[in-house]
């Protein structure tokens, strides 16, 4: 619901409540509606720990295992040879967040996944890119931050700073939103410190 009425949606919640598939299921039928002329797919390269420029391959090949989940989702509500023609065609482009800074994306369906992995810096760099007829869901999971010590999640700071603002809607999922298998929940449940549900 946020999604049909916000310009910029930030989801947080923990690993399995469908906060990646649901994105892109309202990117891919807003640009079947004709809603938006593309759809961005932005990932933070954080969780590695290392740098893209030391791994083989090019920009495509260096991308790729940190936009999986994304590009999973994707084949899921799309043939394959359709989403191959929309990637050459850059009405789907997939890259990484340092490669958005200068531009401005108009009639655009952008979608930041694993934002919790972002810095303020980046977070309003990436939210300041949207352009006339634009749409933003940034989603994340706050309890999962692979960033230094001591530096402040740009999706915690959004959260909080950005969150009463017109356009903006702010929804927190939790482990009873989990959509992926019963042991998900109990699995975040475990780490969360909360009593074990039988399933």
């Amino acid at each position: 619901e946020a999604m049909r009425r916000a310009e910029l949606v930030m989801c947080a919640g923990p690993a399995g409540t469908g906060k990646t598939y649901l994105a892109v299921a309202m990117a891919v039928a807003a640009l079947r509606q004709q809603e938006v002329r593309k759809i961005v797919l932005v990932r933070p390269a954080v969780e590695a720990g290392e740098s893209l420029g030391f791994l083989p391959g090019d920009l495509q090949a260096k991308i790729n295992p940190y936009l999986r989940p994304i590009l999973d989702a994707l084949r899921e509500m799309m043939e394959y040879d359709l989403m191959k023609r929309y990637q050459e065609e850059d009405v789907i482009e997939i890259i990484p967040l340092a490669y958005m800074r200068g531009r401005t994306l108009n009639q655009a369906f952008m979608i930041l996944d694993e934002a919790q992995n972002t810095t303020v810096a980046q977070m309003k760099m990436f939210l300041t890119r949207m352009g006339e007829g634009s749409r933003i869901v940034v989603s994340g999971d706050t309890t999962q931050v692979d960033l230094p010590s001591g530096t402040r999640s740009g999706l915690i700071d959004a959260l909080a700073r950005l969150r009463r603002l017109q356009g903006v809607a702010a929804v927190k999922l939790t482990a009873s939103d989990i959509v992926r298998h019963p042991l998900v929940q109990r699995i975040v449940d475990a780490y969360d410190g909360r009593p074990k549900k039988r399933g």
